[in-house]
């Protein structure tokens, strides 16, 4: 007799339901996360017969375990278990034991409508731990500059304003050298120019250019006390900075490593004009992963890429809406590839074009080309072949026709 389980997994516990093919409770019971307690889950689900197993992540230490052990796991998003609770409850209650039953009874009852995970191969893991480090680092980046931002607009503005990354290499050393205005002192053109030149400076702007932003900007009245804490502050942030800065710099080599030496790296990268970039080609393979059947249609791929909209029709009232529900990073690295392509190629250019005549905004417009991209896309994934603009009929018939 097959059996089913559902495993609500927590930090330091999962709770697991196990039933047979007729709804009947053949167990319940909490499995600590530790090794011990996962390797018992496993030995308990293989004893018990399991025959699918719904969890509502798709990766983790957990799930590479039951994959190991033979198991087949099915991905069931949180949304969906949420909208499934009400049918086995009226009183909206929620618990963890609870969430096992209902994706024991998912598991049970409409597995076919679920994705089988399964494992990707060590080089997608790995591209997918890079890209999602360093995104997660440039976030952490992000907000740091803002609370630099924050600081240096409070007391001393012009020190925004004389390079244009604020948590750029030499941007960070000039703020340590000169952590606040009366640091400056003494700050002249010659001075300037002999700290450019240590630091390697390639921007465009002179000596006198920068200096005269930095003085002809408002200037703050803090009183010396105050004028102390605020450089003690900006100090402190750059301490902070500084090596999440260096980190994504070795995270962004490694990537660019990575990339190249996958196996379908030479099928993502002819999309991009630049023959070094790597970040959004790197997060294209990491999100999309090894198994073609995971999107049997271009439609899944637009769909869990969050490129075609959600439909909502009741009588006459047809609305076509945003779709939140799907994959944040694939959606960021397919605008991101859509948005650069726009430039220079001139069948995405014609779409982009056509798609802001018709009256759509440009993150609008974006998407429209991020799903023709995938549909090209899915093509190419599917049939392991690069992009070729050659074999590119859309594009062939477009070049034939201006000419």
């Amino acid at each position: 007799m097959r059996a089913f389980a559902g495993i609500d997994w927590a930090a330091e516990k999962a709770d697991v339901m196990v039933q047979d093919q007729d709804g009947g409770v053949l167990l319940e019971r909490a499995f600590a996360m530790d090794d011990a307690g996962i390797a018992d889950l496993c030995r308990t689900l293989l004893a018990h017969r399991v025959c699918r197993v719904a969890i509502e992540r798709p990766d983790g230490v957990l799930v590479e375990r039951l994959l190991d052990a033979g198991l087949r796991v099915l991905a069931i998003h949180p949304n969906q278990v949420k909208a499934a609770r009400p049918r086995f409850t009226a009183a909206g209650g929620k618990s963890d034991r609870f969430d096992a039953f209902v994706l024991c009874e998912l598991a049970r009852t409409d597995s076919h409508r679920f994705r089988v995970l399964a494992p990707d191969r060590d080089e997608t893991k790995a591209l997918r731990a890079l890209t999602r480090a360093r995104d997660e680092l440039v976030d952490a980046r992000t907000a740091l500059c803002n609370q630099l931002r924050e600081q240096l607009l409070a007391f001393w503005p012009g020190a925004t304003l004389v390079f244009a990354d604020l948590d750029s290499p030499i941007a960070l050393a000039f703020l340590e050298r000169y952590p606040s205005p009366p640091d400056t002192r003494g700050l002249g053109p010659r001075r300037l120019q002999a700290f450019l030149d240590r630091h390697a400076y390639s921007g465009r702007q002179t000596p006198e250019t920068m200096l005269t932003r930095l003085r002809s900007a408002p200037t703050g009245r803090a009183g010396e006390l105050e004028t102390d804490a605020r450089r003690a502050t900006v100090l402190g942030l750059i301490a902070a900075l500084r090596p999440i800065v260096a980190q994504i710099g070795q995270l962004t080599s490694q990537i660019h490593g990575a990339v190249r030496a996958h196996p379908d790296g030479q099928i993502f990268l002819p999309l991009f004009r630049d023959t070094k970039t790597a970040i959004c080609p790197a997060t294209l393979i990491a999100e999309l992963g090894d198994q073609r059947a995971r999107y049997p249609t271009a439609a899944a791929m637009l769909a869990d890429a969050g490129q075609s909209p959600v439909a909502v029709e009741s009588g006459k009232r047809k609305v076509a809406c945003f779709r939140r529900a799907c994959d944040k990073r694939l959606r960021n690295a397919v605008c991101t590839l859509a948005n650069s392509t726009r430039h220079w190629h001139p069948w995405a250019h014609q779409i982009y074009t056509n798609a802001r005549a018709r009256g759509h905004n440009h993150q609008r417009a974006i998407r429209t080309l991020g799903a023709a991209w995938l549909r090209v896309l899915w093509r190419c994934w599917h049939d392991h072949q690069p992009y070729d603009p050659t074999r590119h009929g859309a594009l062939t018939r477009q070049l034939t026709h201006a000419g």
